[in-house]
C-alpha cells in the first residue's frame, strides 16, 4: 500500500533483525501501522493501530475476505476531497493515499501526462494483493500511547512521524514518544523504533542512507535512515 514514509522499501533489511527477537508467543504490534507495509509482511498475532481514523477504515475493510479496491477517477476523487463526509471512512482513505502523488495525503491526483501508466489500475492491484496479507490483523483507531496492551510480551515496531519533518514539526511529542517506549522496555516488551535519530540510552542496530523526502527542506534528500533499540 502506497504511503508516505513507507518503510515498504528496507522491510527486507529489517525486518530479520527484530525477528530475530521475536519468540512465538509475541504478538507483533506496530502503533503507526500507516499503509502496514511491514505489518503485511509477519505472521502471528498482531496488532496495527493508527491515529487516522480514515487508514484504519481502509486496512479493516481490506482486511475482509475477498476485498477489491474500488476504481475512482480523478473527478470523483475531486469529489471525495471535497465532501469526505459523503462518502465512507475507507473510501476516503483509499483515495487520500494510494491515489495521491508520493501517498501525500490528498496530495493531487496521481497520472501519467504520456498516457503510459495507469496508476488507479496499479493502485488497485497493489492494494488487492495486499489484502491477503493481512486478513486477521487486529487493526485499531488509536494514539500509540492509548493502546490497549494487555500482553507483557509483545514486539512493539514504531515508525513515527520522524523528528524536524515537515508535515509534523509542531505537532507531534517527541519526548513523551521516548519516554513511552521506555516504559513499555520496563514493562517487558521489545521495542524498536525507525528514525533518523534517538535519545542516547536507544541504540542504533541497522543505519542505511536513502533518498528522503521527508526533510523539512524542499525536495529529495540524503538521510541516514536508523532502526533503534532501548538498552537502557
Amino acid at each position: 500500500m502506497k504511503y508516505m514514509g513507507s518503510k515498504n522499501r528496507i522491510a527486507k533489511h529489517i525486518l530479520p533483525i527484530m525477528l530475530e527477537h521475536r519468540t512465538p508467543e509475541m504478538t507483533w504490534v506496530e502503533p503507526f501501522v500507516g499503509g502496514a507495509n511491514m505489518i503485511d509482511k509477519v505472521d502471528g498475532k498482531r496488532i496495527g493501530a493508527d491515529l487516522n481514523e480514515y487508514v484504519i477504515s481502509l486496512l479493516n475493510q481490506m482486511s475482509k475476505p475477498n476485498y477489491k479496491a474500488p476504481e475512482i477517477n480523478e473527478e470523483k476523487y475531486n469529489d471525495i476531497k471535497k465532501y469526505p463526509s459523503q462518502y465512507p471512512r475507507w473510501v476516503v482513505g483509499y483515495a487520500a493515499t494510494q491515489l495521491s502523488y508520493g501517498g501525500k495525503w490528498f496530495g493531487g491526483y496521481r497520472r501519467d501526462k504520456q498516457g503510459k501508466r495507469n496508476y488507479c489500475l496499479e493502485a488497485q492491484k497493489n492494494v488487492n494483493k495486499q489484502s491477503e496479507n493481512i486478513q486477521n490483523v487486529n487493526f485499531i483507531h488509536c494514539s500509540y500511547n492509548e493502546l490497549p496492551l494487555n500482553s507483557d510480551n509483545c514486539l512493539i515496531y514504531c515508525d513515527p512521524p520522524y523528528e524536524g519533518t515537515t508535515s509534523y514539526k509542531d505537532s507531534f511529542d517527541h519526548i513523551q514518544f521516548w519516554n513511552w517506549c521506555r516504559e513499555m522496555s520496563d514493562r517487558g516488551h521489545q521495542v524498536f523504533v525507525s528514525e533518523y535519530n534517538a535519545p542516547g540510552d536507544f541504540k542504533s542496530i541497522y543505519s542505511k542512507e536513502v533518498n528522503s523526502s521527508l526533510t523539512k527542506d524542499t525536495g529529495s534528500k540524503k538521510a541516514n535512515e536508523q532502526l533503534f533499540m532501548y538498552c537502557g
